[in-house]
Order: structure tokens, then sequence, then C-alpha cells
């Protein structure tokens, strides 16, 4: 099937350019190049071949090796022999989960810092906090 630029954008964005079977990041313009950095397919997430349909929820970008490898097998399949449960988030979800991870980090390393050094201590340690939630990759 060919694809447009616009439902190649939205596919190669639904897991925030990460292979969604292996998480490693893939380059938009390397779609259907192999042996580029990057290089990637869009995989049927349930195969054509048992069933799988051409809907958006169905396709999602694959690194040409996994997408290869992966075959009709299905996906929680070809995601457990790179030791995977899940896709990785989309732009939007990750910039929500980095937030909530941000404030429960501030919120962990300010009563934390309160209970070791007082009223200074819960400041460092809500701005600590805050720092490392923030900074957590939240596919892991």
């Amino acid at each position: 099937m060919a694809y447009t630029r616009a439902q190649l954008d939205w596919i190669y964005g639904c897991t925030s350019g990460y292979c969604h079977l292996c998480h490693t990041k893939l380059s938009k313009k390397n779609y259907n190049r192999p042996g580029r950095r990057g290089s990637w397919h869009v995989d049927h997430s349930n195969a054509r071949s048992n069933g799988g349909t051409d809907r958006r929820t169905n396709l999602k970008p694959a690194c040409i090796d996994c997408n290869l490898d992966k075959s009709n097998k299905t996906t929680r399949t070809a995601r457990r022999w790179n030791g995977k449960t899940h896709a990785p988030l989309s732009r939007e979800k990750r910039k929500q989960a980095k937030t909530e991870n941000a404030i429960l980090g501030a919120l962990g390393g300010g009563a934390v810092g309160f209970a070791v050094g007082g009223p200074i201590g819960a400041v460092v340690g809500a701005l600590a906090g805050g720092h490392l939630g923030g900074s957590t990759n939240p596919d892991n």
C-alpha cells in the first residue's frame, strides 16, 4: 500500500518516531530506505494475513529489520524478542507523562528534603526531585 506524507507523519508520530517493537529511534526521512540509519516500514500490528486491516489503529512504525523478522507473527511475540511489553508513547502522551513524573518527583523530593533538612531541604529536595522525575524516560 502506498501512504501519503500525512499518513506517514501520523504513523511516525504515534510512537514519537521509535520502532514500536524494539524502541530504536527512527529517521522520519528514511521511510522504506533499507540500509539507511533509522530506516523504517509501516508495520501492520495485526498482520493482514491474519485478518488485520489498513486502519490507522493497526499501523505502527517499525525498523525494517524488526518488521521483516516479525513477518505475520503477533506484535506481542515480536516485542517479547526485544524485551518490550508495549509501544513507545506518542509525543502528547510522552509530554504528559514527563510532566506528571516531574510533579511527583518534586512532591516526593520535597517531602524527603523536609524530613532531612527542614524548609530549606524541602526546597532543594523538590527541585532535585522535579528535575529527576521530569528527565526520566516515561517508556521504561
